[in-house]
């Protein structure tokens, strides 16, 4: 048995996954700092509640990103190096631009709604969340050259991309837009009129770039195209990661202050992203290159990526838990027992619906005649931070 795994390339297979979700437990830091600074998310109800919205938003424009790389290195028609690159690049990167801003928008509206709905928040919440929305995403496109860079080296260095890039840059992603995003807030509630304007001024910056960008390429039909789709994923990601804050209010009245599941936490969706990126982008690339049929029940042939980012997700959790549980300082038999039984649990609630999802994602956008790299990322990955939420509160009420 052992020698037929070698033999199909399980072993190297699973190897290059635990590699690359073992940079997942890098986003403890995410969750430290995070709960570090519970005293900051307790100076409104939407501070909290639209925290995992700021990671998927930024997991949608991240996972857009590196989703149309990775696809588009595979056929060549986009070079690995910044300067002198082709037309379909520098589209991308300016199509990015304007969704992160609308991304912005259309996520603050659903904000507003679940705030008023669910969060006890006012109609006059609107300008403070849409200003702190605008302000961290947009300085979290700073991190687009870091996910292009990778993307590059991977590829140069005949690693895949689209295994390699989306789960590493989502890890670095949370730390970064969860630092920008602490930063914000320290900065909108704590600072003077003029920490505000300073805010005010990076935000009214990303529109006047955005609308420059929107003049330049009215007429390209590939931008107009990105965009386009991209419009409808936003739609569909902004309600789900509005329910996902909401599910975080929930699972915060039950942990309180239990500080070890608030480090784990970014970390836990991070991985649960991954599994779900890997099984979508993959199955993108294959599609495009003729490798795989469109039909859902090819899936079959796709089972070897399936299992083995399964396994490896498992094996990251276990070291998740107890990095968790050691950074502050409960690691106990008991403690480890409690943790774990909860994450095992959300493991495989959570996994096994974000495969079948992006799955079924890459292979119904193909069958339409749209990019699967405009959808399949993005809405998994805010799936993933909604299923895993809701995973995490059932395991919690069932082991809590």
């Amino acid at each position: 048995m052992a020698l037929s795994l070698i033999s199909d390339g399980f072993l190297p297979a699973l190897r290059e996954k635990l590699i690359v979700y073992s940079f997942s437990i890098f986003g403890l830091l995410a969750g430290l700092i995070v709960a570090s600074q519970l005293g900051i998310f307790q100076m409104s109800p939407w501070a909290i509640a639209i925290y995992p919205a700021i990671l998927s938003a930024k997991g949608v424009t991240s996972g857009l990103l590196s989703g149309r790389l990775s696809t588009a290195l595979h056929l060549g028609t986009v070079k690995p190096k910044f300067f002198n690159n082709t037309k379909a690049f520098r589209t991308l990167i300016e199509a990015l631009v304007l969704i992160t801003l609308l991304t912005s928008i259309v996520m603050s509206c659903f904000s507003l709604i679940f705030g008023i709905a669910f969060w006890g928040i006012t109609l006059g919440a609107f300008s403070e969340i849409l200003l702190v929305v605008m302000a961290t995403m947009s300085l979290g496109l700073l991190l687009s050259f870091v996910t292009i860079k990778v993307a590059f080296l991977s590829f140069e260095k005949n690693l895949d991309p689209d295994v390699v890039v989306y789960p590493l840059m989502s890890t670095v992603s949370d730390i970064f837009v969860t630092i920008c995003y602490i930063l914000v807030l320290n900065i909108f509630f704590f600072s003077n009129t003029m920490g505000t304007h300073v805010l005010l001024l990076i935000g009214i910056a990303a529109v006047f770039l955005a609308l420059y960008i929107l003049a330049k390429n009215f007429r390209d039909q590939v931008f107009l195209k990105t965009v386009k789709e991209s419009l409808i994923t936003m739609v569909v990601v902004a309600f789900i990661v509005s329910v996902t804050g909401t599910i975080l209010k929930s699972i915060s009245s039950i942990v309180i202050s239990r500080k070890e599941i608030y480090t784990i936490y970014p970390a836990v969706i991070s991985v649960v992203g991954s599994v779900g990126s890997v099984v979508g982008s993959t199955a993108t690339t294959k599609l495009s290159l003729g490798l795989l049929s469109p039909s859902l029940s090819s899936i079959k042939n796709h089972s070897k990526t399936i299992f083995t980012s399964w396994v490896a997700s498992l094996a990251v959790f276990i070291v998740l838990c107890v990095g968790s549980l050691l950074i502050n300082g409960v690691l106990l038999p008991m403690t480890f027992l409690s943790l774990s039984s909860v994450l095992i649990l959300t493991n495989l609630i959570a996994v096994s619906i974000i495969v079948l999802l992006s799955y079924v994602i890459a292979i119904l956008t193909f069958m339409k005649g749209l990019d699967p790299d405009n959808f399949v990322i993005p809405i998994e990955s805010s799936f993933a931070d909604s299923i895993t939420s809701i995973a995490l509160l059932v395991a919690l009420l069932i082991f809590g």
